[in-house]
């Protein structure tokens, strides 16, 4: 044998070794039983690789994002093999990891059943305890066509290794652009053959290695997303390097399901998703129409003190201004398909705003003194969602847009981000989001269009205007679109979950395009610079996200009913009248309770439609001139005048605050 000379990395620290031929990564890391994988010259590689002479190898702790992948994607492979070990006429599709789980696709004759789960789940542990051995092998594209002669879908993706569509709906962590690998699952102690996949890897050294797991759900997906395909039945499953973190993800996702929009929508009666109008297609009902109204109202003031113009779009156009903005040519696929009419001309529901902004930009002759100029409109947009990404309020087919589009000189575009980053924020912090990070989209070198120069110069500006907030900064490399870098505003909620909300993008492309033009001080022609800037992204999302964050729970100024008055009897009704009639004149939303329902079902049914205020009145309180304060959290202040009671409502509600 031989010496082989690698260097172990970690982090920052580097260690020089002298070994012999056939050490494995797993040697080197013998007794660290956290470390799955090591990491060779970039290259993920599993803790079997033998170390050549000069590699510098880092090891992969389970608890990485490259850990926990590999900890997922053996976990997917446990459920297949579990999965053809009770149904052994079960053909494969995909399994690949997703963020916090996995998932595995299976053409099945007949759809799986929760009791299918269960059994699947015992089957996945019996395999796990074997502690067969994960094992890499690599195969020639014939001999793998041979060995997976009854894998239909296998032999498709053998097809694609190397094309742009291997990538798709998880593909690429079947097959890659290089050597075909198959894994086999070999028995610990014979070493016999127990199951085998199709895989790039790497995988756990052996099944025993999974800690913790759960199968979550099955769902009907088509084979590699498209709709033209057949449909699969996919298992979703999650897995954790300990029980107690598993505990924990189970326990948030019950909390998040508490949480979800939709159901909330209907238990407090916000908006619906009726059949009859279509997918992706809510409506808003009285009590979500007034959250949504005063969202807008407060948005719309502020709009106005920071100098923006409201404008008006229709929502449909002619095809031609699709054309000349280039959305037909890149965008087409999530346009609705055109109406034909005068006399065969194209009409389209709009998918964005931004086009009929620069053509009221372009209606008349603009000159420096008017820029900065900021247009924003609440524009209703449509787009057309695959049926399979559809969700609720927050992947719609109709939603309203609060779009601004700035029009300004080269000289002022530094200052006017500047301003808009923090505009965005403060109004973000005013809804009650205060946890941000930014992100940083720069250019992709395949789809762009403007010149180097351009792209640098205002990345820079852009990377320079997030930085001064004083917030992270995590840069997305080739994530820009096609005209411009764009920041974004990533925001977490109350149960720690991101959701991506307002975006700043500059537009090299519109402009052009559009041949807009403003006259300078020095009487010459100049092309303005354009910023496009949605804050909430959609009214919809952005209501969706808020219910979820507040779990329904509104603070007062948002909430559709600030308070519900409760009377001990009968004869308190009118007395709660009056104060309600009196409150409403201050501009509160107060209703009585006069139903026949006894007063602890009538405060039940505030706390289910998480009424912020009870104003209780009996006997006492009528006699005083007074009321009696129930909070959202159980707790009373009794005694409360009338005037001072209204004064606190008030207060809380022109301090937004929470209570």
């Amino acid at each position: 044998m031989s010496d082989v000379r690698v260097t172990i990395q970690r982090d920052s620290e580097r260690d020089e070794r002298v070994v012999t031929t056939g050490t494995t990564a797993a040697d080197l890391f013998q007794g660290e039983r956290s470390v799955v994988a090591a990491r060779v010259a970039g290259e993920l590689k599993d803790l079997a690789y033998e170390v050549a002479d000069g590699d510098a190898v880092e090891p992969v702790e389970i608890s990485s994002e490259d850990g926990l992948n590999i900890l997922r994607h053996s976990t997917a492979h446990v459920m297949a093999q579990a999965v053809q070990e009770l149904f052994p006429d079960a053909k494969l599709g995909i399994g690949p990891p997703i963020k916090d789980g996995f998932y595995y696709d299976f053409d099945v004759e007949t759809p799986f059943h929760p009791d299918d789960l269960k059994r699947i789940e015992k089957k996945m542990q019996e395999i796990q305890k074997r502690g067969q051995k994960f094992a890499r092998r690599a195969v020639g594209d014939d001999a793998a066509r041979e060995e997976l002669a009854d894998e239909p879908y296998k032999l498709e993706l053998i097809g694609l290794k190397g094309s742009a569509a291997d990538a798709a709906e998880g593909a690429s962590a079947e097959v890659g652009a290089g050597e075909l690998t198959i894994y086999d699952n070999l028995d610990a102690k014979t070493g016999e053959l127990c199951w085998k996949d199709l895989c790039r890897g790497p995988h756990l050294p052996s099944t025993r290695a999974i800690p913790a797991f759960k199968l979550m759900r099955s769902a009907a997906a088509y084979w590699r997303g498209s709709e033209k395909n057949k449909q699969l039945q996919r298992i979703y499953g999650t897995a954790w390097p300990t029980k107690d973190e598993l505990k924990a993800h189970l326990e948030f996702l019950a909390e998040a399901e508490k949480r979800d929009h939709r159901k909330l929508g209907a238990e407090l009666d916000l908006f619906s998703v009726p059949e009859d109008i279509g997918s992706g297609l809510a409506v808003f009902h009285p009590k979500g129409g007034i959250i949504r109204r005063v969202m807008e109202d407060y948005s719309r003031r502020r709009h106005e003190e920071s100098g923006y113009e409201f404008v008006y779009t229709p929502h449909a156009t002619k095809g031609k201004l699709f054309e000349k903005s280039g959305h037909l040519d890149w965008y087409a696929d999530g346009m609705y398909p055109p109406m034909q009419l005068d006399e065969g001309v194209d009409y389209y529901l709009k998918p964005m705003n931004c086009p009929m902004h620069n053509l009221i930009f372009d209606a008349r002759g603009r000159s420096y003194r008017e820029l900065p100029l900021r247009l924003f409109e609440f524009g209703t947009v449509y787009r057309y969602e695959k049926s399979g990404v559809v969700h609720g309020l927050t992947r719609a087919r109709g939603f309203t847009q609060d779009d601004a589009h700035i029009y300004c000189t080269k000289e002022q575009m530094a200052d006017e981000l500047d301003a808009t980053l923090t505009f965005v924020l403060d109004l973000l912090r005013d809804y009650g989001l205060t946890d941000f990070y930014l992100e940083l989209s720069t250019k992709d070198p395949e789809k762009f269009v403007g010149s180097d120069a351009a792209w640098e110069e205002a990345t820079e500006t852009l990377r320079k205007v997030a930085e001064k907030q004083g917030l992270p900064l995590v840069p997305d490399p080739g994530g820009a679109a096609f005209y411009g870098p764009k920041i974004s505003v990533q925001t977490k909620d109350a149960i720690g979950r991101t959701w991506q909300m307002s975006t700043v993008q500059l537009d090299f492309n519109l402009p052009e395009r559009f041949d807009l033009e403003y006259t300078a001080a020095d009487g010459s022609k100049q092309r303005p610079v354009m910023i496009h800037r949605a804050l909430f992204g959609s009214i919809e999302r952005f209501f969706a996200v808020l219910l979820e964050h507040y779990a329904g729970a509104f603070p007062a100024w948002l909430a559709p009913v600030q308070a519900t008055g409760i009377p001990i009897g009968d004869a308190h009704v009118p007395y709660l009248q009056d104060f309600a009639a009196q409150a409403k004149a201050k501009g509160l939303r107060i209703e009585v309770d006069s139903s026949s329902d006894r007063m602890q079902k009538k405060i039940r049914n505030a706390q289910k439609a998480k009424v912020p205020f009870m104003i209780i009145a009996g006997d006492e309180d009528v006699a005083n001139g007074a009321v009696s304060f129930r909070y959202r959290d159980g707790s009373q202040k009794n005694g409360i005048p009338r005037e001072e009671a209204i004064a606190e409502i008030l207060d809380v509600v022109e301090r937004r605050a929470q209570v």
